[in-house]
């Protein structure tokens, strides 16, 4: 009865911690994808100099 018991305990908790790090790695990869950056950097033209050349 007792090997019964710490066996269905530790299938708990082994299939708890297998959602865990499903969910935590499933979430990870959404977090990564959204923090990635897509656009280039915005640079100033100065007027002035770029009409002093023509």
């Amino acid at each position: 009865m007792r090997n019964r018991l710490l066996r269905s305990v530790l299938g708990t908790v082994l299939a708890a911690l297998v959602a865990m790090g499903v969910s935590t790695s499933l979430s990870g990869v959404r977090g990564d994808t959204t923090q990635a950056v897509t656009e280039w950097p915005a640079v100033a033209v100065n007027s002035a100099a770029a009409g002093a050349g023509s």
